[in-house]
């Protein structure tokens, strides 16, 4: 079992590691957003994935998710923490606040590949608990050890972009009960449940989307983004080393799923499902 980080905007390098190597891997749906670099922070090994790639090139809705979860189980990546910039639809989660949601709303246009199971074989997983508690619970924890307000719970509604909210939508999203809005975690979140992940979406609030009648202007984003990218760091230095010393096991959601009939499935996907499963 093995430890994935995919960073997103504001997290395109980690200061505190020691890299040990990079993987180039290609995948049945093309290549990830970015080499994988497999590294090291407090002496235990972990693999970092940029999913917007090298110098942040790939919008929302262009970032091959399935390549890239596809990449992160290939290499032996069993514990998923995905870190992405949010912006906040409740008061009470102010900028530079980390929420750990647990519950996610696609709000996406179908634009995007959702799921491995297709063009011959067909699989039904549940996701209706698609964060993993234990990985929460420890990530809870390194964030009040390294000082930082967390806020566990919640759903994160996620949208298409590349462009933000009108003020209207943004209503209708708190209307939701939604906590965070973000353009990234869906698909990510139900890909990595079908290749048997255990999940966790650490995100950084950046703002108040533009629900609040409150100056926000991009200079001050940006400062806020140094900010939150100061304090995953830090959690991460409390995180990596706890977790990989007692990882908790995964609760698989993608055992016995495959619902076609193995003898009209190609050996291709085949050798796909093989890596997913393991």
């Amino acid at each position: 079992m093995a430890i994935g980080v995919i960073g997103g905007s504001g997290i395109q390098k980690l200061d505190v590691i020691i890299v040990k190597g990079e993987h180039s891997v290609d995948t049945p749906f093309g290549k990830p957003s970015s080499k994988i670099v497999e590294a090291e922070l407090g002496g235990e090994k972990f693999y970092f994935l940029k999913r917007h790639g090298d110098g942040h090139i790939h919008n929302p809705s262009e970032i091959n998710y399935r390549a890239n979860i596809y990449a992160l189980k290939s290499v032996g990546v069993t514990h998923l923490i995905s870190i992405s910039a949010v912006g906040s639809l409740k008061e009470e989660l102010a900028p530079t606040t980390i929420v750990l949601p647990d519950q996610f709303i696609d709000w996406t246009k179908g634009k995007r590949e959702r799921s491995f199971f297709q063009s011959g074989v067909v699989g039904h997983v549940s996701v209706a608990e698609p964060i993993d508690k234990k990985l929460q619970e420890a990530t809870a924890s390194a964030c009040k050890k390294a000082g930082v307000k967390v806020s566990v719970g919640g759903s994160y509604i996620c949208i298409e972009g590349p462009q933000f909210s009108t003020k209207a939508e943004s209503n209708i999203y708190r209307s939701f009960g939604a906590s965070v809005i973000g353009m990234t975690n869906v698909p990510e979140c139900f890909l990595a449940v079908e290749a048997g992940m255990s999940y966790l979406t650490l995100a950084m609030v950046t703002d108040y989307d533009c629900w609040k009648d409150e100056h926000c202007t991009v200079e001050e984003i940006m400062k806020v983004m140094d900010s939150n990218y100061k304090s995953v760091q830090t959690i991460l230095g409390h995180l990596i080393p706890t977790l990989a010393k007692n990882l908790p096991p995964r609760s698989l959601k993608n055992e016995n799923v495959v619902m076609t009939n193995p003898a009209l499935v190609s050996n291709k996907i085949n050798e796909m499902i093989k890596v997913l499963m393991k």
